[in-house]
């Protein structure tokens, strides 16, 4: 059975953590499209050279590069049991466009924290407000850009559309291994369907 997974959460949720443990227990590789970018321009490939001449002017990489480079990604022999998509789909249009390219997706898992949490855990033992107003400018972007996601996912499982990932939302507070158990939950017990 394939993994296709993609973990939402606010920065500081544990989505690295957990996706550390994810990739052991099922054999799939973690995908980041930071990791992507570096290599398509490090190996000089066509879609490499594009994306490096727009970070030279200083540009953000469009969601088409960056949805061209997840394809060419997922083609690859590691991720023929699946992957794990890291910091993708960042953005609604993203997620329409993974949509749009009929690029299955079996899983999407909300690691749900609240921002209090989030903000006591980035900001540490310090007390500073410079240290603070950062994380509260990250999860700010965070609910504008990547939160919306949440509800386009958990409104397409809905639906009963059978391309539809499952969705689910797990709590984000507790230990790392009570955090993990809940997640090794949901993905042991979702719905075998056959999308290859």
């Amino acid at each position: 059975m394939s993994m296709r997974i993609i973990l939402l959460g606010s920065p500081g949720a544990g989505k690295g953590t957990q996706a550390k443990f994810i990739t052991e227990r099922y054999g799939i590789p973690q995908i980041s499209t930071g990791d992507m970018l570096r290599a398509a321009v490090k190996n000089d490939t066509p879609l490499g050279r594009l994306a490096k001449q727009v970070m030279e002017k200083g540009q953000l990489v469009s969601d088409d590069i960056i949805t061209a480079l997840v394809k060419e990604r997922i083609q690859q022999t590691d991720c023929r049991q699946g992957f794990l998509f890291d910091g993708y789909p960042r953005t609604l249009p993203q997620a329409e466009a993974i949509r749009a390219e009929s690029i299955p997706i079996d899983a999407v898992i909300e690691i749900a924290v609240d921002d209090e949490e989030i903000i006591k855990r980035l900001s540490g033992r310090q007390r500073e407000d410079d240290n603070e107003s950062t994380v509260r400018k990250r999860l700010q972007v965070y609910h504008e850009q990547t939160k919306p996601l949440q509800h386009y996912y958990a409104e397409w499982a809905a639906t009963g559309d059978p391309m539809a990932p499952c969705y689910a939302k797990i709590d984000g507070q507790g230990s790392v291994t009570q955090i993990r158990d809940r997640l090794f939950t949901v993905l042991d017990n979702l719905p075998r369907r056959n999308l290859s």
